[in-house]
């Protein structure tokens, strides 16, 4: 039997460009919101003698008779080794036949996927004329997150906080230079999110990362940075005002720390994130319901967006299914 073929990180960012990133996550939760995914919560299995953890993300889809299966690691000690803090493996096995076809760099997918979904939330929630954008964080995916929503609106001016002053000043000129837009570095969030019409938070935050009376009227937002029970970047009085549209609700009632917050306050219902991106995809719910509605796309990470990324990377032909944009 051929062995699978495999992608490092560097082809699979040549594979995928982020126009096409974003088409195939128009696919991933229109499968979702179909019933078309079988998608178990997040496996963790934690090593504390070794101060890591490993994630186990399977999934199969019967629109393209796929499965997948991502193993992300994250080692806290990796740094002072010279090694990653996180690493990443994703697998395509064919559904008909059970047979491995592809193993890719999980890292450089995860952080194109995740920027994808930003972007197709961006466009499908933020206001048509919105311009000015605001970043916190300034890693991996924080660039990601920036190019996507370049993608789908007209930015002309970008704004970037991080606490570290000097990686925000890396991530201004080399996203910059990238995209031929303005990124200024700012030395608060205050500052990042002033005026700000899309605002999007990549970071590992436990308390919330920006006021929410800073906010101007209209205001979507990203939040990807939050990925378990007790990381939060979302202030509660955000959510609880806001449109709020997740990738998958029970994904998000299981790791979402900016939601689980307020809820288990007793300031939300489980109703007030019941909308998932795919209902939006298929018209089975209204983006905004006002020009000044902030809307907040919570996005934890789901397999399908691998499944889909990763076949969409590997040019299979399954890779091309469309989406109808209602039904």
């Amino acid at each position: 039997m051929k062995p699978p073929a495999f992608l490092d990180g560097a082809e699979v960012r040549r594979a995928l460009p982020m126009c096409d990133a974003i088409d195939a996550m128009r696919s991933a939760f229109a499968q979702l919101s179909r019933g078309q995914v079988t998608l178990p919560t997040r496996l963790r299995i934690d090593a504390p003698a070794e101060n890591g953890a490993a994630l186990f993300m399977p999934c199969h889809s019967t629109t393209i008779k796929m499965f997948s299966l991502k193993i992300a690691t994250v080692f806290d000690d990796n740094p002072r080794r010279g090694l990653p803090l996180v690493q990443s493996t994703v697998t395509l096995i064919d559904g008909t036949t059970g047979t491995p076809l592809v193993i890719m760099d999980g890292v450089c997918l995860t952080a194109i996927r995740t920027g994808a979904a930003s972007g197709l939330a961006t466009d499908l929630l933020a206001r048509p004329e919105a311009s000015i954008v605001a970043i916190i964080g300034s890693g991996v995916q924080a660039r990601t997150q920036l190019e996507a929503v370049c993608i789908v609106r007209d930015i002309k001016f970008a704004r970037v906080y991080s606490r570290d002053f000097e990686a925000a000043s890396r991530f201004a000129r080399e996203m910059s230079e990238q995209l031929g837009i303005d990124v200024e570095p700012v030395r608060s969030a205050a500052a990042a999110i002033h005026n700000a019409d899309i605002i999007c938070t990549a970071t590992t935050s436990t308390s919330p990362v920006f006021e929410d009376a800073d906010l101007s009227p209209g205001t979507h937002i990203n939040a990807i940075g939050s990925f378990r029970p007790g990381m939060v970047e979302i202030p509660a009085a955000t959510v609880c005002r806001a449109r709020v549209v997740v990738d998958h609700r029970a994904s998000a009632l299981e790791e979402a720390g900016d939601l689980i917050a307020p809820l288990n306050a007793g300031l939300i219902h489980e109703s007030h994130f019941a909308t998932e991106l795919g209902d939006l995809i298929l018209g089975a719910a209204a983006p905004r319901r006002d020009h000044n509605d902030v809307t907040l796309f919570k996005s934890v990470g789901i397999a399908i967006q691998d499944l889909v990324a990763a076949c969409r990377a590997a040019r299979l032909p399954q890779s091309e299914w469309k989406v109808e944009s209602s039904e």
